[in-house]
């Protein structure tokens, strides 16, 4: 929001020791990089745990006799045939079926649900739902936590030395391993990983343990980003807006066959009118030949200059070893092997159309 203060994070001092350069992101200042820079931030998390403190992103609690009626109204979602434990990556529509936010739900009881949304969506995801709920049976209750990522190949091992088990828990499942904890394996690079939502003086003591660790070190929002962008992932505000429907965004996988023809969601409509139809546009990964990163807003060009697509996110992939970027081209054009070009300050870049994700997902799912 235009004027509106910048907030800080309640560990901003442990950023600061730790030399973080900080910068604002979704109306939070943010830790961009640390001292070890972002390529090497990034390469470790893919080697061994990065550490990232998401607290701008809220958590909301769901709860009541009518909680999954709630969020089945608010989401292409059937939140009662989720299991306990269960999480689920859907959406809060607008009428159009434009992507108001991409959630993350969990059920943690028989009337209680975890409710992740992202930072710069919160108030608005908030009053939202308060909205939907008049008349309903049930409490949306946003929760004051600190909130970590630990990512990477050795997350679990390094969890468990700090005293946290993990191993019951498998991809997009999540509880509450202690009272005002809640724990779910997922994140946001491509790699097994753990998201932890926990009062403030349990983070700072959980902290100490896990930063005692030379497998874990703290990784900014910029590797954040070449990671999530490598693992092909969708960020708000860029790849997805309430102007994309889930149909021209490819996340159709996200909404099941039943709630698509039968769910009694905001956006049902539009989103069955817009299924019907077709994508008009299609989400696709693209790879700059060369060395020159094209990133978001850089228009997409033909063979014969006509504009045809644009880019999202782009960056360079330091697992991949070149430039990455998503974007959406025209359908009839999403295919590999259409010939694409982008505008980079003048310069006509060739881009070629490549399948998502650019590296492996490596979730844990059994």
């Amino acid at each position: 929001m235009t004027g509106a203060a910048t907030r800080n994070l309640p560990l901003e001092d442990l950023h600061k020791a730790a030399g973080a350069r900080f910068g604002a992101f979704a109306g939070w200042s943010m830790p961009l990089t640390y001292p070890a820079g972002v390529m090497a931030e990034h390469q470790h998390t893919r080697e061994h745990v990065g550490l990232f403190d998401i607290s701008h992103m809220k958590l909301i609690e769901v709860s009541g006799p009518d909680a999954a009626a709630l969020l089945s109204r608010a989401c292409p979602l059937d939140a009662a045939a989720l299991a306990e434990r269960q999480s689920k990556y859907t959406f809060l529509l607008n009428e159009q079926a434009g992507i108001i936010d991409d959630l993350i739900i969990t059920r943690l009881g028989a009337e209680r649900f975890m409710v992740v949304a992202n930072a710069g969506n919160a108030a608005l995801d908030e009053a939202h739902l308060r909205d939907l709920a008049k008349g309903l049976d049930c409490i949306v209750n946003p929760l004051d936590r600190v909130f970590l990522a630990i990512q990477g190949p050795d997350a679990w091992a390094a969890l468990s030395r700090a005293g946290i088990e993990t191993g019951e828990l498998v991809f997009m499942h999540g509880f509450e391993p202690r009272k005002d904890w809640f724990m779910s394996r997922s994140g946001y690079t491509g790699e097994d990983g753990f998201e932890i939502g926990l009062p403030e003086a349990d983070a700072r003591k959980l902290l100490e343990t896990l930063l005692a660790d030379d497998r874990v070190k703290w990784i900014g929002l910029a590797a954040r980003d070449s990671l999530r962008l490598e693992a092909g992932l969708c960020l708000h505000g860029q790849d997805i807006t309430p102007e994309t429907n889930p149909v021209d965004a490819g996340l159709m996988w996200a909404i099941t066959k039943d709630v698509r023809a039968n769910g009694h969601f905001v956006g049902a409509d539009a989103l069955r009118a817009a299924l019907e139809k077709g994508a008009v546009e299609k989400r696709v990964g693209l790879k700059p030949q060369g060395r020159q990163p094209v990133r978001a807003d850089a228009r997409l060009f033909d063979e014969a200059g006509n504009v045809v697509g644009r880019v999202t996110s782009g960056g360079f992939g330091p697992s991949v070893g070149a430039p990455v970027a998503m974007g959406y081209v025209s359908a009839p054009l999403a295919k590999a092997e259409t010939k694409l070009f982008a505008d980079v300050r003048g310069t006509k870049v060739p881009i070629d159309i490549h399948p998502l994700p650019f590296t492996q997902h490596r979730y844990r799912k059994g």
